[in-house]
């Protein structure tokens, strides 16, 4: 996953960026980047790292201009340590482009090839998000009208994407001399919202990740991005949008839910708290049928996402609520970090127990989901060594056991620890006393019950079924085999940063 945002207004748009990537810093820790535009130019800052380590005052003077997007990147296809593949990139023709992208593309290495002998485009970085950018810069050559754009042809280059690529997309824009373009593939995979402010000197226009950038930067949310639509503000702040896929299906990520969005975001119409909160009643629900002789004597979350399931689970289980850890702040959240050996490390950095809680007690430990089991077995051993008689684990979600393409780092099946285990194996293997893992019918209940409109979503590591029907088991090989050989040491390019002044190819 990663973070985007894109605004147009009528003033500079450096701070409110600034700002913006700052609250979907959970969304990607791993690199940022801000471009804007002024006089046909493009102005660009962006290096690996957190947002506030990236930029400093001098970087944020150079980046002038009433419209721009950003990024901040979490990375699952290329080098995690490459600056060169940090967000935005880059394109000069046919009409200059700069394009930040959430998601990822399941036939990249198909359309570079197709780049190369009959786009005749070079694609510089192994990362998906140039591939997609060049194939956006190819279709809006074919859909202009010489070297003259116009809405029309943004919108065909966009249905062109859509029949070239798949996967999971959600993606910002801009073009030179024009505006702002923002779209999301056929299945809504990945989030997209968009917000408006009213001010004197006219309409100003956000879109972003999650609506929760829209109210920290006093935007009014007005919808999601509908899935295959794709939306177009020009610099004088005229919206336009159309639906370009021949075909759509509404299908979010049931992770975002999960896991990965902000629990004070509204996603496709769902309350991210709210399903949370109904997660946990289905979980306690679930803990009632099948561990009715269980001694708990209190319910304890593991921070942070987990917190909304934890508290419903105590309070249907008519048990103690309370925190159990504390957790440090300023370390790197563990499902983000590449490598498995600093992941490890990093548990108990990253977290501390209070004793009391966990003195001469059984504890309930609920936690959003149980991904490659390390943390968990961690977690487990420190309760235990904080002084818990007994240590249950549930999780808010099914057990992970396939993995994912569209994005988020689960790259290998062998990372897994429910690839090739049961629930019994599993609690032995981190541990625990007890393990309850979500249903995967009630985990879609809970988010329907919040938005019954929606009837799909992208389940596939849960249920090994990729929505966008183009997944193998020959692909799931190769993009693990590629993920071992790119786990490469952080120390060959880390902290580099690029500072670019971009000259748009055309003013349109």
């Amino acid at each position: 996953m990663c973070g985007i945002l894109g605004v147009v207004a009528t003033s500079p748009v450096n701070q409110l960026l600034y700002d913006g990537l700052q609250v979907l810093q959970h969304r990607g820790q791993d690199a940022a980047g801000i471009a804007t535009s002024e006089g046909g130019r493009f102005l660009m800052h962006k290096g690996s790292g957190l947002v506030r380590d990236v930029f400093r005052t001098r970087n944020m003077r150079n980046l002038v201009g009433n419209w721009g997007i950003g990024h901040v990147r979490y990375p699952t296809a290329g080098s995690a340590y490459n600056p060169a593949e940090a967000q935005p990139f880059y394109v000069n023709s046919p009409f200059g482009l700069l394009l930040a992208h959430n998601g990822n593309l399941t036939n990249s290495e198909e359309l570079k090839r197709e780049m190369f002998l009959s786009d005749l485009r070079h694609i510089n970085t192994n990362s998906d998000s140039e591939v997609l950018l060049n194939v956006l810069a190819h279709e809006l050559q074919a859909a202009a009208k010489g070297f003259k754009l116009d809405e029309d042809a943004v919108f065909r280059a966009v249905s062109g994407v859509h029949r070239r690529c798949r996967g999971a997309y959600a993606v910002v824009v801009m073009i030179a001399g024009y505006g702002l373009l923002a779209f999301r593939d056929p299945y809504g995979i990945r989030p997209l919202v968009v917000g408006r402010n009213e001010v004197e000197a006219g309409q100003e226009w956000l879109v972003a990740s999650e609506s929760v950038a829209m109210d920290v930067l006093g935007f009014r949310m007005l919808r999601d991005v509908a899935p295959g639509e794709a939306i177009l503000i020009d610099t004088q702040g005229n919206f336009r949008s159309r639906q370009c896929a021949d075909k759509t299906v509404e299908a979010p990520c049931m992770f975002e839910f999960v896991y990965l969005a902000r629990p004070d975001s509204i996603i496709d119409g769902v309350s991210v708290y709210e399903s949370r909160v109904k997660m946990g009643e289905f979980l306690a629900d679930k803990l009632k049928r099948v561990m009715p002789h269980a001694e708990i004597d209190v319910v304890i979350p593991i921070p942070d996402s987990s917190r909304p399931s934890a508290m419903e689970m105590a309070h249907r289980l008519n048990l103690p609520y309370r925190e159990g850890f504390v957790k440090n702040r300023y370390i790197g959240r563990t499902f983000i970090m590449p490598g498995q050996a600093i992941r490890r490390k990093s548990v108990r950095q990253k977290l501390n127990t209070i004793p009391q809680e966990f003195r001469g007690k059984k504890v309930l430990l609920v936690d959003d989901s149980i991904v490659r089991g390390t943390t968990s077995r961690e977690i487990v051993m420190m309760a235990r060594e904080a002084g818990a008689e007994k240590v249950y684990m549930a999780s808010a979600a099914p057990p992970v056991r396939y993995a994912n393409v569209y994005g988020i780092d689960m790259p290998t099946r062998a990372e897994l620890i429910a690839a090739s285990r049961d629930e019994a194996q599993i609690c032995q293997e981190i541990g625990a006393d007890g393990l309850i893992y979500q249903d995967l019918a009630d985990l879609k209940a809970a988010v329907r019950a919040v938005n019954p409109a929606i009837s799909f979503f992208e389940t596939s590591c849960f249920d090994g079924c990729y929505v966008t029907g183009d997944i193998t088991p020959e692909y799931l090989n190769g993009i693990e085999n590629r993920h071992d050989a790119g786990n490469l040491s952080s120390d060959e390019s880390e902290g580099g940063q690029l500072d670019l002044n971009l000259v748009g190819s055309h003013d349109n």
